[in-house]
């Protein structure tokens, strides 16, 4: 008899820690303990002790994913956005060479993309924490942005610093993507380790109200 193997879940996204930097600029993530487990000791029975957490962070910090919103005032807001454009997505790796900084076309016909999380492999994730990361990224141009929303992409990621470029103060696949409700995860990574075809994404955040970035657990179940 044939056994049938089992799934597997890729995690995709980078651990938060305190103090680590995603964007030079933003304020890192700091972590202590609103309530620690000796001062709880006293609350609870004896040998009964709990730690809670207090976590401050911006919402654009590791692993996140972006809702129309973080573009758009009347877009859609964490809160808002379904589920399924966020969590069990079928999904394509789309592998670009690591020397290429500009990405203007991915490695599929358009007909592949319909209704699928696009998560575009550049490598750039070997980088992360390092000084190396913040400049000269890899990124999507507009005319991709927009041959995407064509396709009809139902997500897309990068392993990345950002999906644009940082060059300017111009973002135009964030504008084009979330005005066209295409939800976006930036800075993923493990991307070699999912294939191009057959996996399943999930990137989903805390359904936070008029909020429109948040940390993400990405995965992909293959």
């Amino acid at each position: 008899m044939t056994s049938i193997p089992s799934a597997r879940l890729i995690d995709v996204s980078h651990t938060v820690e305190h103090g680590m930097v995603t964007y030079k600029g933003f304020p890192p993530p700091a972590i202590s303990q609103f309530l620690t487990r000796a001062a709880s000791a006293a609350r609870y029975a004896p040998g009964t002790t709990f730690q809670i957490d207090r976590v401050e962070l911006v919402g654009n910090t590791g692993t996140y994913l972006d809702s129309p919103f973080h573009r758009y005032a009347d877009g859609q807001d964490l809160s808002s956005l379904p589920l399924d454009r966020l969590a069990n997505l079928e999904c394509l790796v789309a592998r670009v060479p690591q020397t290429t900084r500009s990405v203007d076309h991915l490695p599929f016909p358009a007909g592949d993309v319909r209704g699928r999380a696009v998560l575009v492999h550049t490598g750039w994730d070997r980088h992360w924490r390092t000084d190396k990361y913040f400049e000269g990224h890899p990124y999507l141009t507009g005319a991709l942005a927009d041959w995407l929303v064509q396709a009809g992409a139902a997500l897309v990621g990068i392993d990345s610093l950002n999906i644009d470029s940082t060059d300017t103060g111009e973002r135009p696949v964030h504008s084009i993507l979330l005005r066209h409700g295409i939800p976006i995860a930036e800075h993923l990574r493990g991307l070699e380790d999912v294939p191009v075809r057959g996996g399943r994404f999930f990137a989903v955040p805390v359904g936070i109200k008029g909020v429109g970035s948040f940390p993400v657990r990405a995965f992909v179940l293959v």
